[in-house]
């Protein structure tokens, strides 16, 4: 895939000809051509080959071709390296191709390859800022913190997070970053600047709701992820506030319903769900990397992203393992089905938003079943109180917030009013 440095003029002549024509060049075409010209005149037409080698890397043809699609993206990133620095697009051109290549390379399994990809991607944006070519000195960094996360290098992803929310108007930065950031402070065990982070997003997200640009539920969830935060740090009495707020906008949910229509907000969902998941999950490292919890699954590396569903099916038979003796011996095993039922819970909803909005028939047999596990730990007469109050406290708030994305306001609120009410 790679062009060749040797160009005969009638090469030259045939690529010109070829799109000057009258005709419409396929995509394939272009690719010739532009493999030939880009040597003569690399600044007119090293763009237009970039662009050209990412279109076709993504071709539905070539979905079931990842050693196609590495070839054509090295190709594009090979190009975009060589575009003329004085080009104003070259920066976004370059993170563009790096991107593709790297997503490439994660998906053969090549993840030190694609971490350097990333770290040269980020590199990228932060010249092309410097360049004035890009607004945002965060430009293509996105990634290489996501990577970092995924092999346990916390601390480090959370200093590029930062980069993102900090420069110009701390404001201006939105939900996925500032979410982001406030996840990897928490695993990078700096926990009150997490929980200051995540607060900040809270009052930001308010703000927003109360001009009407942001969906109360995003607002709710976002209350409910920061109060089981502000529980583990101790202040109950925030802790409470946050959930009294919450539940009066699901009651306003319940009564009005949405106040745009049309809005798909799953992803905000299932994003702070797998996070307060996090605890239970193996720690990442750079021999077993781990989702980056917190990030949009987007941005998940693909062999992460199908080791983590690839495992579904271990959870959903370890939950089937322990089906009987939960039963038989209750005080001893249920717990540890609740747990397991909680992960697979977790994984299941990212699978299922990744691939349709209509989650109500899929998921609820499932949240519905995780209630029905903690009533049963709940009503052990010698399960402890604690024990059991907390796991149907959890299972309640995880089915109402599931309930609200799947739009059933009014048995979401009589879940989370269940749920508030066992804290009392």
């Amino acid at each position: 895939m790679n062009p060749t440095r040797r160009v005969d003029q009638d090469a030259v002549l045939r690529a010109r000809t070829m799109l000057l024509g009258s005709g419409e060049l396929s995509l394939v075409q272009q690719l010739e051509a532009y493999r030939v010209l880009a040597e003569v005149s690399p600044r007119a037409y090293l763009p237009k080959l970039c662009r050209a080698l990412l279109s076709r890397g993504y071709a539905g043809e070539f979905r079931s071709r990842p050693d196609i699609q590495l070839a054509l993206h090295a190709e594009a990133a090979s190009a975009a390296r060589r575009i003329d620095t004085a080009e104003p697009k070259r920066t976004a051109l370059l993170v563009d191709a790096l991107d593709a290549y790297q997503h490439a390379l994660y998906a053969a399994g090549r993840r030190a390859d694609g971490l350097a990809v990333c770290e040269e991607m980020a590199a990228a944006g932060r010249r092309g800022f410097e360049e004035g070519q890009v607004t945002s000195p965060a430009r293509g960094h996105s990634r290489l913190a996501a990577v970092l996360a995924e092999e346990g290098r916390h601390r480090e992803a959370a200093e590029i997070h930062a980069s993102s929310v900090r420069p110009g108007d701390p404001d201006d930065a939105g939900f996925w970053s500032r979410v982001e950031w406030a996840a990897e402070l928490d695993a990078a065990g700096q926990r009150t600047e997490a929980l200051e982070a995540f607060g900040r997003l809270v009052a930001l997200t308010r703000r927003d709701c109360e001009a009407d640009g942001t969906p109360p539920a995003i607002l709710m969830w976002e209350l409910v992820h920061h109060s089981d935060m502000l529980d583990t740090a101790g202040l109950r009495s925030e802790a409470d506030a946050a959930r009294k707020e919450a539940l009066v906008l699901l009651e306003e949910l319940g009564r009005t319903g949405e106040r745009k229509s049309g809005s798909n907000v799953l992803h905000w969902w299932t994003c702070l769900l797998a996070l307060s998941g996090r605890p239970a999950e193996p720690p990442a490292s750079s021999r077993t990397p781990a989702p980056p919890f917190g990030s949009h699954i987007h941005l998940w590396s693909p062999d992460v992203v199908h080791t983590y569903f690839e495992g579904i099916p271990a959870l959903e038979a370890a939950a089937a393992a322990l089906a009987e003796p939960a039963r038989t011996d209750p005080h001893h095993r249920l717990a540890e089905l609740i747990a397991v039922h909680r992960r697979l819970t977790i994984r299941t909803a990212l699978f299922w938003t990744r691939r349709t909005d209509r989650i109500l028939q899929p998921l609820r047999p499932v949240f519905d079943e995780g209630v029905t596990l903690a009533r049963r730990l709940a009503d052990l007469p010698a399960a402890g109180p604690d024990l059991g109050r907390d796991a149907l406290r959890r299972a309640l708030t995880d089915r109402s917030m599931f309930l609200v994305a799947a739009q059933q306001y009014g048995e979401a609120y009589e879940d989370f009013r269940e749920a508030t009410g066992l804290l009392d």
